[in-house]
């Protein structure tokens, strides 16, 4: 994803563990401190370096991508379509996601991405909710995202996973007083959505609106320089370069059943 500085607040106050000279080849990281974390999926853009996804699959053990489809109401990730053939013949689950952005309504932002991500029965779906520190003035709104799950769950009968923070889901300030436009409540169509928490530090702070609930991935490095503690030891995989990396909260088994549920949930299901 485009954006990370968010992510990052808090972590001052950790110290990181001192990290290894840079190998020739990447290593695959080591397994998550807890036995329900699985340490198994990236997301992606255009930006990011793929060489082969079948040696992120056999020899990093990534079972599933979620790659950027859109941003905004006009943009396209020109390498989509191509890496999701690529990805999905290398026997990886497949998502997509979009960056919403505040220039167009969450209604033909949801119309885009869909027309752009051509999700099947097993494409897992999100929205891409944070402060857009690259452009301020265009950050995607509440009441636009709001649209936007609206939008995509009537087209889909499924509900988007968020990726977001906690700060932000809170309706907390951003750089220059930036915000959300209000704090997601449990009454909001986004809290039915399922979390992809991005957070840096050594364990994730839940938003209000999930607190009952968790989150289902939470994005702990990131693929910049200042990507967390672990940022520079994990975010590179077999054939794949500069990765963002995500535990999901259980088992392989739970993962499969859970992307496929999600991915193929229709309405009153």
């Amino acid at each position: 994803m485009l954006t990370r500085r968010m992510v990052l607040a808090g972590l001052l106050s950790i110290t990181a563990a001192p990290m290894a000279a840079a190998a020739t080849k990447p290593r695959a990281p080591a397994a998550a401190r807890h036995a329900s974390r699985l340490d198994a999926v990236i997301d992606i853009s255009h930006n990011t370096t793929v060489s082969d996804f079948s040696l992120a699959r056999k020899r990093s053990n990534i079972l599933g991508v979620i790659h950027k489809a859109s941003e905004g109401g006009d943009w396209r990730d020109p390498l989509y379509a191509k890496r999701r053939h690529q990805a999905e013949a290398a026997g990886m689950l497949w998502g997509a996601y979009h960056f919403g952005t505040h220039q167009h309504s969450g209604v033909d932002q949801a119309l885009m991405f869909l027309a752009t991500a051509r999700p099947g029965p097993t494409t897992l779906m999100a929205l891409d909710l944070e402060f857009n520190d690259q452009n301020p003035a265009n950050t995607m709104k509440l009441r636009q995202a709001e649209d936007f799950v609206h939008t995509v769950h009537e087209a889909t009968g499924r509900y988007p996973m968020i990726y977001t923070t906690a700060a932000w889901a809170d309706g907390e300030p951003a750089d220059g007083g930036h915000r959300l436009g209000g704090r997601i409540t449990g009454k909001s169509v986004i809290a039915r959505c399922p979390l992809w928490l991005a957070d840096y530090r050594s364990e994730p702070q839940l938003p209000e609106a999930w607190k009952s609930k968790g989150w289902h991935f939470w994005q702990y490095a990131g693929d910049t320089e200042d990507g967390g503690p672990r940022g520079k030891r994990v975010r590179s995989v077999w054939g794949i370069e500069r990765c963002d990396r995500n535990l999901f909260r259980g088992d392989v088994a739970t993962l499969h059943r859970f992307w496929q549920k999600e991915a193929g949930r229709t309405t009153g299901a």
